[in-house]
């Protein structure tokens, strides 16, 4: 007998959980950046819906890819989502002086910068630039702003709430360290209610937060 599963979909004609694949696949099929993935629990759906750090990112037909594109035109296609705000980190070396920030993803406008911090990496970085946004909306009320980053890394270790580093604590980054424990720590006893959408930078360019010193 087959086992039920859950489709959760994020991004599509009819966002939302459904019990059958023909039924989720109706509101995937040809929507240009429908999100979705299936799971084995109903449970396991619902958190999912609502905090949603980890998806299967794309259309169930071929997408449309739009490099060297305008934001503007990306956000018109229905590739990005207007109401978002996109994260980045950037490292002099790495490790090396650390900084990352948000910005409207529709205007480029500096919504958060914060650093240098000395001898990060750039994984931390987009941690915590994840966390800063989630703990920004959170405070403001705002669960619909879709937060976007580049780093599947920082998807994963906002999944698992728990981060997997080589970098070592010392005297010279122990307040990059500290800023890190309060982000385990708010993350622990917090649900991310805003989505968390990987940017596809191959399709889409350089994500709007990038800090341009590649």
């Amino acid at each position: 007998m087959k086992k039920q599963k859950y489709y959760v979909v994020w991004q599509g004609v009819r966002p939302g959980i459904y019990n059958d694949w023909e039924t989720a696949k109706k509101q995937i099929s040809g929507f240009p950046g429908a999100q979705y993935k299936s799971y084995p629990t109903r449970q396991e759906a619902e958190v999912a819906f609502k905090s949603a750090p980890d998806f299967y990112s794309g259309p169930i037909t071929k997408s449309v890819r739009n490099t060297g594109g305008s934001i503007a035109t990306l956000i018109q296609q229905g590739l990005v989502i207007k109401n978002s705000i996109c994260v980045d980190a950037a490292c002099s070396g790495n490790p090396g002086d650390l900084e990352y920030r948000g910005v409207e993803t529709a205007t480029g406008k500096e919504i958060f910068r914060i650093g240098p911090l000395a001898m990060g990496t750039n994984n931390l970085g987009e941690f915590l630039a994840i966390v800063h946004a989630a703990a920004l909306f959170e405070l403001k009320g705002n669960s619909e702003t879709v937060i976007y980053t580049d780093s599947r890394t920082a998807i994963a270790w906002i999944r698992q709430k728990n981060i997997k580093t080589t970098l070592q604590k010392s005297e010279v980054n122990k307040d990059l360290f500290a800023l890190v424990e309060r982000g385990l720590t708010w993350l622990k006893t917090h649900t991310i209610q805003n989505r968390i959408i990987h940017w596809d930078t191959p399709g889409w360019g350089e994500i709007p937060a990038d800090f341009g010193r590649k």
